[in-house]
């Protein structure tokens, strides 16, 4: 027999016969009308369980992980309000349920069914996945069962004082809320997930307002793998910066009192715990996992001795809040309701078409309130003596601190963070003098963790934030990339468009930086940004093009929610000369504050008919080096700039190279999984033209005199381009 079975006859059996199991007497602040109401919660979320289970073996349902054994965080979800955003574990079906009793209107079952169904009319995803959420109750969709979500819920409390402070106009969260933030005893392990419990500690240890409720759901067991009896406890008893709490999630009295304990410390000393809940796993991990594959029979069924539902009926048995008879009546009531509603649920329209998957994948634009930029007298106050350099040509890394300086002045929103941003104003001195004209709470100095960095973006954003991270080099994206992929490119189309995340994350990356770091601080390989659906990748060559597209980075942010990296080329920070020593060439004046350069807008330099030289970057850089010797050899070349690598701006491409008889890609990522691969396709799908590549070497970047070996250079791209010709070079 199926275990879903057995438990639920067992419960059936059980409270007939009055067998219930031993326990603690009834005590603490629950009444028996919010008991009822938690129990009434779990007997929904078992009997949601029992029809997924149904519906999948009937093909009428696609995901089955349950909640079973985890009843008892209903009673967490008493205990808190339901404006407290709640980042859930899979297991939480109960406490969505006992939280949609908090606010009126609510049909939480048809709803989770709806989700269990895959349907169209899914409210939370429209049918992309069987997940819990609400924007109703203020419980944004996770998908994560390894703890990815726990750096967010930290940036998320963080955004709740940051808010008080500085309140954005988007802002979501009441000041006095608090984030609610559940995982099992195996996702603690997580290196994701002790990150965001060190970055929460290390922000409490130094009176930063943290807000933050982490939940431990604690049933022994990580599929197959037993969590070592103690683990949790003792590797957070004493966590500094964290207060412990404890509760047996099998009585309701019990976790309802010490949640509630838990939830008024963090409110009101604005500062995080840790609950551990102590529970059971019932009908194994998810879908047709048999837990005495792995487990003993007698584990098993002391496990299902042990249902938090049949606990429940015994403690309000004896608070003289329900009897055992009633008690019956409504686990039978609910499972037979929740038979019909599922009836009808599994016949409703579900996603048919690749454009209905995707129609979430782009957030919705939102009303900005409108600005003029920031006054003369703000500009003067904040710029000083660099008001008179802008009428000279800079270098790009000045005119980008120019460029964030007059954003920061715009929009009071925006908040950069990273390693070493503030004091010290970035590694190459890009966000120098930031921290002097917005103070530390614009200008975050962050601990050393990738993670955590990009969480706190995502977090912040959850209240109306428009975040800037950076991550100090693109090496160091890779610690980290789970968070952009897996979290904030997911959230529009798992809530369909429901929940967003704006940001603008700046890397420093790209090659050709002279002795300088090999591979760990000259990256190359930017596939695992473009890979991502939904994600915008911004590469400028030049300053003034930099300052522009930062700009429009931030509308796309701000005005449609968008998630956005901005790649800025670190060789091309310096930069001064292009053709000749101290020609100054490649250095540009500051646009005027009004300019910008819009998403998929492509660069020209020259209308040259002969060859057009298709780059971005270092290799646009070099290719306007390249272009000055083809027009020495009568080689008349027009050099395209992308700026824009995702989504690739394949319709301006295919203009700017109309005309041209050749067409060659400079690309300084790598030949496989690099944006030539896209470019060829591009072209040879879209003209007629020969159509050749010159790309970087699949290989890492090397330290010392052969720093660009394995890249393009101004003679390979000329040499290539002569070749197409049909010249010796």
């Amino acid at each position: 027999m199926d275990r879903a079975d057995i438990v639920h006859d067992n419960f059936l059996r059980r409270v007939a016969a009055g067998d219930l199991p031993a326990g603690n007497a009834p005590s603490g602040p629950l009444s028996a009308t919010g008991a009822v109401s938690v129990f009434r919660a779990g007997c929904l979320s078992r009997a949601l369980d029992r029809t997924s289970r149904a519906m999948q073996k009937a093909g009428q349902g696609f995901y089955t992980i349950g909640s079973s054994g985890h009843e008892g965080l209903a009673a967490v979800a008493a205990a808190l309000r339901p404006t407290d955003m709640a980042f859930l574990h899979y297991r939480d079906a109960a406490f969505q349920i006992a939280r949609s009793m908090q606010v009126p209107g609510q049909t939480i079952a048809w709803d989770m069914l709806l989700s269990f169904a895959a349907s169209s009319e899914d409210p939370i995803s429209g049918g992309r996945h069987k997940v819990l959420g609400s924007k109703a109750l203020s419980i944004p969709p996770q998908t994560s069962t390894i703890a990815s979500h726990l750096p967010k819920a930290v940036g998320a409390a963080y955004a709740i004082g940051a808010g008080r402070r500085h309140r954005p106009e988007h802002a979501d969260l009441p000041d006095d809320a608090i984030v609610y933030c559940s995982f099992g005893d195996a996702s603690a392990n997580h290196s994701t997930a002790q990150g965001a419990f060190n970055t929460a500690g290390w922000t409490s240890w130094q009176s930063i307002p943290l807000p933050l409720l982490f939940v431990c759901e604690d049933n022994g067991i990580g599929i197959s793998t037993k969590t070592p009896k103690g683990w949790i406890a003792a590797g957070f008893m004493h966590r500094p910066g964290l207060k412990y709490f404890a509760c047996d999630g099998l009585d309701i009295y019990e976790t309802f009192r010490v949640a509630r304990e838990a939830a008024d410390y963090v409110r009101n000393r604005k500062k995080p715990a840790f609950l551990h809940v102590r529970t059971v796993r019932l009908y194994g991990h998810a879908g047709a996992d048999v837990p005495t594959t792995y487990l003993s029979r007698e584990e098993v069924e002391a496990e299902e001795a042990n249902d938090p539902l049949l606990h429940a009926v015994r403690l309000m048995d004896q608070a003289g809040a329900m009897t055992p008879d009633q008690a019956l009546a409504v686990y039978t009531d609910t499972c037979a309701r929740t038979a019909r509603i599922a009836a009808e649920a599994v016949t409703r329209p579900r996603l048919k078409t690749a454009a209905d998957v995707m129609a979430s994948l782009i957030p919705p634009a939102r009303a900005c309130r409108p600005t003029n930029g920031p006054s003369a007298e703000a500009r003067a106050a904040a710029f000083g003596g660099d008001i008179k350099a802008m009428d000279e040509p800079q270098i790009m890394s000045r005119i980008i601190n120019w460029a964030l300086t007059d954003l920061m002045l715009t929009h009071p929103e925006i908040v950069m963070m990273g390693e070493d941003v503030g004091r010290k104003g970035g590694v190459y001195g890009v966000t120098q003098k930031l921290t002097a004209r917005f103070g530390p709470d614009r200008m975050i100095d962050t601990l050393l963790d990738e993670q955590s960095i990009l969480g706190l973006a995502i977090g912040m954003a959850q209240n109306g934030f428009c975040p800037m991270p950076e991550i100090q080099f693109l090496a160091y994206l890779h610690n980290a990339e789970d968070q952009i992929r897996g979290e904030a490119a997911t959230l529009s189309f798992f809530s369909n468009g429901q929940y967003t995340n704006p940001m603008v994350l700046r890397i420093a990356g790209l090659g050709y930086q002279k002795g300088f770091g090999g591979h760990f601080h000259n990256d190359n390989s930017v596939a695992v940004i473009r890979d991502i659906p939904g994600v915008i990748l911004a590469v400028p060559s030049n300053g003034a093009d930099a300052a522009r597209m930062l700009r429009e980075c931030v509308r796309l942010a701000r005005e449609e929610q968008r998630v956005v990296v901005f790649l800025e080329p670190i060789a091309l920070y310096p930069m001064r000369d292009l053709h000749a020593d101290k020609d100054a060439a490649w250095m540009t004046r500051y646009p005027d504050p009004s300019e910008t350069i819009s998403l998929g807008e492509v660069g020209a330099h020259g209308t040259g008919k002969d060859i057009a030289i298709v780059s971005f970057g270092n290799g646009y850089y070099l290719s306007r080096q390249a272009g000055k010797r083809l027009a020495e050899r009568g080689v008349n070349a027009r050099v395209i700039d992308m700026r824009w690598l995702s989504p690739l701006p394949g319709e301006a491409l295919l203009k700017a190279v109309a005309g041209a008889e050749r067409i060659l890609i400079v690309d300084e990522t790598r030949r496989s999984g690099g944006v030539a691969e896209a470019l060829m396709a591009l072209f040879a799908e879209g003209t007629d033209l020969p159509v050749a590549r010159l790309t970087a070497e699949d290989s890492f970047i090397a330290t010392g005199p052969a720093y660009a070996a394995t890249m393009p250079s101004a003679d390979s791209i000329f040499d290539a381009a002569m070749a197409m010709m049909g010249k010796r070079a």
